[in-house]
């Protein structure tokens, strides 16, 4: 056999067997993290914060539902959802049944573009061209005012394009958050001031971790962000990590805990969910495992962060 065919069988082998492997196995290897933030005023009791993104539920997905039920096992204090629940317009109910329990704490959410628009045929591998973004060319068509009356109808916050604030473990934590920077739907003047200076923590979440939100929430002094939406990357290369993010932030940032910090200003953390799901049309995950996080928030002068 001539050696470039050998190459190309064996590049083709090593494909089809790194996408039965994504496919068959990772996209349902469900993982929790967990990390260390010190963001607490001195003396303040840990805080136990579960951060959950982008499930892109639909109704058959049971592994995932029951994955998502048991977290409250973890005891959080506080539960953030960085949106993009939806993979199915029927998946709603799933989605309540998943999130079970941890509807009964306190919690705050936001959408994403997939709780707006269902998801659309695609190859895999648009992941690795970088930032193309959706537009909205047709007709919202997924139940998104029933997904966000049921949540808010639980007890948890909606901050699209608002800000609001909960007492939590005896802290007083202020929020604001706006709708998916992906589409363009953020309104950043509707949220923008500074963060309420007598609040023991203040959090901003969105869905997309675009610089102008996250500059635009570290510039009003908020000093936790919550995203999610890149799915870490979703492809990765073993032992490199993402190529792409799916917006402007850069893929050394694509998923977990770090600083970021607008010109002039003191730094805020940032953590970005490599999530749960991925579009039906999409299913497959390499060397990035779905996820949820749970953060310990700790007093500033507590060690670092440890992940």
């Amino acid at each position: 056999m001539h050696p470039l065919t050998k190459a190309l069988l064996a590049s083709t082998t090593v494909g089809v067997g790194a996408i039965a492997y994504g496919s068959g196995y990772e996209l349902r290897a469900f993982t929790l993290r967990r990390v260390d933030v010190p963001t607490l005023p001195p003396g303040s009791a840990p805080l136990k914060v579960l951060h959950i993104s982008d499930a892109h539920m639909r109704p058959l997905q049971a592994r995932k539902q029951r994955w998502l039920r048991d977290l409250i096992e973890l005891d959080p204090d506080l539960v953030v959802n960085t949106g993009d629940n939806l993979a199915h317009p029927d998946a709603v109910p799933a989605v309540l049944r998943a999130y079970g329990d941890l509807l009964d704490l306190p919690g705050v959410f936001v959408l994403g573009s997939n709780d707006y628009f269902s998801p659309v045929l695609k190859n895999p591998l648009r992941y690795l061209v970088g930032d193309r973004r959706e537009v909205p060319y047709r007709d919202v068509d997924m139940p998104w005012r029933d997904l966000s009356a049921s949540l808010a109808g639980r007890g948890w916050v909606d901050l699209t394009n608002r800000t609001s604030r909960l007492e939590v473990g005896g802290l007083r934590i202020a929020f604001a958050g706006v709708d998916d920077p992906h589409l363009g739907y953020d309104d950043l003047d509707a949220v923008r001031g500074p963060a309420d200076p007598a609040a023991d923590l203040t959090i901003g979440v969105a869905h997309a971790p675009y610089l102008r939100v996250l500059d635009s929430f570290n510039a009003d002094g908020y000093d936790l962000l919550f995203a999610g939406h890149t799915h870490g990357g979703q492809l990765c290369v073993p032992g490199y990590g993402a190529l792409v993010t799916n917006c402007d932030l850069e893929p050394g940032r694509v998923k977990g805990l770090h600083q970021h910090s607008a010109p002039g200003r003191e730094p805020s953390w940032v953590h970005v969910s490599a999530g749960l799901g991925t579009s039906p049309f999409a299913p497959v995950r390499f060397a990035c495992r779905p996820e949820a996080t749970l953060l310990t928030l700790l007093p500033l002068d507590s060690p670092g962060p440890a992940q």
